[in-house]
């Protein structure tokens, strides 16, 4: 690819507009709902930002703010009683908010970096996610990248389609 992929964690001053300016985006609010207004979107990041079951990135590359992602234990999640959830299960979710960099290849490579960094957690043998049935180019890109798909989920804001991808199918995928 050529770029730097990096990941911060988000930090509420630093970015609750650039992420709020992504949720109004045509490409992101169908699928994330989250196009409020600015005050509302405030409540909504901050109470996310002091959830412990998972952690907001920023996605970057060559260290441009670009996507936004959630990395979260399954465990306290709605998503545990949609399948059987083992303990140390990660869930992924994200987007790439600023529309310069869609359709250029992006998505793959920076959610393979970002399921090999949720594998760094040794006791994780499946990283689960629920896209939105709509979302044909999502699906697509996670099934590239060893996701497989479970069944449609009827989730308290979506109809999304149930996907894991399990340690080993990853590393034999994706290991040189």
């Amino acid at each position: 690819m050529g770029r730097k992929i990096s990941f911060r964690k988000a930090e509420f001053e630093r970015d609750v507009d650039m992420i709020h300016t992504w949720m109004m985006e045509d490409h992101v609010h169908p699928f994330w709902n989250l196009n409020m207004p600015l005050n509302k979107f405030r409540e909504h990041l901050r109470k996310a930002l002091n959830d412990d079951h998972h952690t907001l990135y920023i996605g970057c590359l060559d260290d441009v703010p670009m996507s936004y992602w959630e990395a979260y234990w399954v465990k306290w999640d709605v998503l545990e009683k949609m399948y059987n959830a083992v303990p140390h299960d990660q869930g992924v979710h994200l987007l790439i908010g600023d529309k310069e960099f869609l359709g250029k290849g992006y998505s793959l490579p920076l959610l393979r970096e970002m399921v090999r960094f949720q594998f760094q957690d040794e006791r994780t043998e499946k990283v689960m996610a629920e896209p939105d049935i709509r979302n044909e180019k999502m699906i697509h890109v996670f099934k590239r990248c060893g996701f497989e798909p479970i069944e449609s989920i009827e989730l308290p804001d979506k109809t999304g389609l149930l996907m894991k991808c399990e340690r080993g199918e990853f590393e034999k995928r994706w290991t040189p």
